[in-house]
């Protein structure tokens, strides 16, 4: 099994090396691109959480 996850990541580390190379200069943008969507998922969800809770919440009091 670790040999199997150390060549995982390996093969990331790898593709992502690539991807550095190709996209040269560009890279800045797409690495703020990916991350700004990963952060904006995590937030809305977060969000749903959060509302889902409130609405269980007010629910409760009113019976």
């Amino acid at each position: 099994m670790s040999l199997l996850r150390i060549a995982g990541l390996a093969i990331v580390l790898v593709i992502s090396l690539l991807f550095a190379v190709f996209v040269g200069d560009q890279g800045p943008w797409y690495f703020s691109w990916v991350i700004g969507t990963v952060m904006i998922i995590l937030i809305s969800g977060a969000g749903a959480i959060l509302l889902d809770a409130q609405m269980d919440s007010s629910s409760e009091k009113e019976v």
